[in-house]
């Protein structure tokens, strides 16, 4: 059965997206079938791994998925060991659709379910034992989508942007990860928090970097990935044929070397 991580924090512009993309690539270099969710309705995962708009996957996403409670329809094959359940803009419908039974396209569809918290997880189950990781992007919000993701996942990385702003919802993040643990049968819980868009040219940044480590000692990975132009390229080159993959990738190769240490010991 899959092994299911979440990268999430309640704040844009921290790498979540690029991160779960390149986590996804890495683990299916790695030999491992994986399959990656788009839980956020910028499609910003599934732009980056299919190389298509997010808007050519108008119903045919993870919220019809999670609608029907079956993802098999919607699952899109990116390379030989890795999938993806796509996200589009009407992904930002999902609440109301939980709320009222009343999709996008003006369909009744009723969760039958005893949790509105557990749709994600109750969807993947029919997939689960097809794969050895899932992956998933969440949304830069405490949403219904995020707590749904927490809710499916065993573990959970923490992206840290190294600013005022991301320390100060950090935890918020951690309280809302607890909250999943107390739902969830996963027994959801942080299994690190990653140090992102460093600049290394910030004295800001080096102090925000020391004030996490000190506040979690146990939980920072020793990797942080610093700001650089090959990683903000990735999104625009992908990993086929670009020359500057290797640079894109290095730090990365590390953090996952650190969180494969990680799940493996627990």
């Amino acid at each position: 059965m899959a092994i299911t991580i979440t990268m999430g924090i309640q704040k844009g512009g921290c790498g979540k997206s690029t991160t779960t993309g390149i986590l996804a690539y890495l683990l299916s270099q790695d030999g491992y079938k994986v399959l990656a969710v788009d839980m956020d309705s910028q499609g910003n995962l599934t732009e980056f791994l299919s190389k298509r708009p997010s808007n050519e996957f108008v119903e045919k996403s993870v919220l019809e998925a999670m609608q029907h409670q079956d993802p098999t329809n919607y699952i899109v094959p990116i390379y030989e060991n890795l999938d993806l359940l796509p996200a589009n803009n009407f992904l930002a419908t999902f609440p109301r659709w939980i709320y009222t039974g009343v999709t996008y396209l003006g369909e009744k569809i009723r969760y039958n379910g005893d949790n509105p918290s557990k749709i994600l997880d109750e969807t993947l189950e029919k997939v689960r034992d097809n794969y050895d990781f899932i992956v998933i992007d969440t949304p830069p919000s405490l949403s219904e989508q995020t707590t749904n993701a927490l809710c499916a996942s065993e573990y959970v990385v923490v992206l840290f942007e190294c600013s005022n702003w991301c320390y100060s919802a950090i935890p918020n993040f951690m309280d809302s990860v607890e909250g999943a643990r107390n739902v969830s049968k996963h027994g959801t819980k942080v299994i690190g928090i990653l140090r992102t868009m460093n600049d290394v040219r910030r004295s800001d940044a080096k102090a925000f970097n020391e004030m996490i480590e000190e506040d979690y000692p146990n939980e920072v990975f020793k990797t942080i990935i610093t700001r650089k132009a090959p990683i903000g390229r990735l999104s625009l080159y992908g990993f086929d044929e670009n020359s500057e993959l290797k640079q894109a990738l290095g730090q990365y190769k590390n953090f996952y070397k650190e969180l494969m240490e990680r799940v493996k010991g627990r």
